[in-house]
Order: C-alpha cells, then sequence, then structure tokens
C-alpha cells in the first residue's frame, strides 16, 4: 500500500489537492483554510515529494502509474471518488483522474499535459535549471533566502508576486525542490506525455494563470479543444502557481466546482435510481 505524508483539515465532503513537481503540501497553505470552511480537505505530498516515500521499486513514474498510486491514496486516506485539485503536474493527475471516474470533480490550475512538443521541451528544461539550482551549495541557497529581493527573483517563474514568498517557506520549497527523489523519474516518465483522454463526466474547471511563465495560458486553447464541457477560466495577474497570488480567487474557483458537483448529485442519484427501478419492473425475478 502506497503511504503519503498529508495534511488534513476541515470537514465535510472529502477533496484531494495535488501540487505540482517539485513542489509539497504547503503550495496549498494560503488556500487550505477557506476550502476546509466546506471540506474535508487533504493536501498531500506526492510519492517522492515533500516528507513521502519514493515509490517502491518497480513502481513507474508516469501517468497510468498514477492513476494505480491515486487509487491506493485514496483507499488509504478513506476517501471515495473525492473531489480533487491540481496544480500543473497535479492538474495533469488530476484531468486523467476525472476522466476515469475516480473523482466526483477537478479543478486543474494551469495542468501539464496541454502543451506541444515545443512547450512541452521548454517547461521541462526550466524544471530541470530549477533543480540544478536548488542543488547548489546550502550556502548558496541560503544567502538566496535570506535576501528578499533576491528570494522574489528566483521565484518569480512560479508566482506573479514572489514576494509574498517568506524565508522560510522559500528555504522549505528550496530544500523540497533538491531533495526530492521522484523528481527526475517524473521528468523522464513526462517527456512524451500530452493528454487525449476521454472527456470527463464529472464537472471540471480548468483555470490558468495570466502570468503564468512555465505553461503560458495559451495553452489553454488546446485544453478548452479537449475539454469541451469544462468551465474554463483566466486567473487574472496569476503566475503558475496561483494559489500565492491570489489566494481567494484560487479558493472561490475550487469550492465552485466541487458545489457544482454536489448540486449535480441528488440528481444523478435519481436518475439511477429511477432506472435501477425500472431494472427491476422489467424483470422480477433478478430482484428476488
Amino acid at each position: 500500500m502506497i503511504k503519503v505524508n498529508f495534511e488534513r483539515r476541515g470537514s465535510g465532503t472529502p477533496l484531494v489537492l495535488i501540487h505540482g513537481i517539485g513542489h509539497r503540501w504547503q503550495a496549498w497553505r494560503p488556500v487550505l483554510d477557506q476550502l476546509a470552511e466546506r471540506h474535508d480537505v487533504i493536501a498531500i505530498d506526492l510519492p517522492g515529494f515533500g516528507l513521502s516515500p519514493a515509490l517502491p521499486a518497480g513502481r513507474k513514474y508516469d501517468l497510468p502509474s498514477s492513476m494505480e498510486m491515486l487509487a491506493e491514496v485514496f483507499e488509504t486516506l478513506g476517501v471515495v471518488r473525492p473531489h480533487v485539485a491540481g496544480n500543473s503536474l497535479g492538474g495533469l493527475v488530476s484531468v486523467e483522474a476525472a476522466s476515469r471516474g475516480l473523482v466526483s470533480s477537478a479543478t486543474l490550475l494551469s495542468p501539464a499535459g496541454f502543451w506541444n512538443n515545443s512547450d512541452r521541451a521548454r517547461a521541462l528544461s526550466i524544471l530541470r535549471m530549477m533543480r540544478i539550482g536548488a542543488r547548489s551549495p546550502r550556502f548558496a541557497t541560503d544567502v538566496i533566502a535570506n535576501n528578499a529581493r533576491l528570494r522574489a527573483s528566483t521565484m518569480a517563474l512560479l508566482f506573479a508576486h514572489p514576494g509574498r514568498i517568506d524565508r522560510i517557506t522559500a528555504m522549505g520549497d528550496t530544500a523540497a525542490m533538491r531533495n526530492a527523489p521522484g523528481f527526475i523519474p517524473t521528468i523522464r516518465g513526462g517527456r512524451g506525455v500530452s493528454w487525449h483522454g476521454m472527456p470527463p463526466a464529472v464537472p471540471v474547471t480548468v483555470a490558468w494563470g495570466e502570468k503564468d511563465r512555465i505553461l503560458p495560458p495559451r495553452q489553454a486553447l488546446r485544453a478548452a479543444m479537449l475539454l469541451p464541457g469544462a468551465n474554463h477560466v483566466t486567473l487574472p495577474d496569476c503566475g503558475h502557481v496561483p494559489m500565492v497570488d491570489n489566494p481567494e480567487l484560487v479558493a472561490r474557483t475550487i469550492l465552485d466546482t466541487c458545489a457544482r458537483a454536489e448540486a449535480a448529485r441528488p440528481i444523478a442519484d435519481a436518475a439511477q435510481a429511477k432506472a435501477e427501478s425500472a431494472a427491476t419492473d422489467a424483470n422480477p425475478a433478478a430482484a428476488s
């Protein structure tokens, strides 16, 4: 059974939050309390990231394997078809989970997988360079973290407002990027990945940061073509990791998606009950 580190807050229907490559559950800290007012919120460290151990030997860091992993994580957490929200890599995992019917709704924040070949190569190259920077000598990364101007400069690829990242958060995020055993295998697993699954039958929102410098918002056009039934929105003045740039807007976007799913659930349950009743009436022997 896969074990992951996680932060859990609130009560209500479950909502699982999935971070991007090289990040950790703390990426969601700016929105956790607002989400927890309505949901049982579980922010996880993906296997091989944050404080979660790497996948067991023989397990792959690719998209199909991530669905097996996610199903095991849901079982460990004691949740069935939760809502999910994911950023970047987490967005790709979330849309695939929605496509496979593993979740009740999905909110995708600047999701990976809706790129062309050149945009994918560019994004993976940027991530590799960020990893190299995080693995610089500790005295160098500490100097950067302790200097507000240098800290904001190094974080500008991820956030539209990198000055909002404090020293402790910057040091923790750098350590998470530096130490993640899942980083390299995930990068290798993503070299040929583009999402082209079946459009999900559950509510999906695709929200793209207007100032995303890693996955440019032009990729939202491809997402709109592949997910015609989804709700597509722009997050003004937000970067690739928008939870810091506008936590209120991000939280509201996630909550609205969950609410749409829960409003539709009684209708779906009633339709299923009616269909089952009709089947029983047509074949009384089956009921006995």
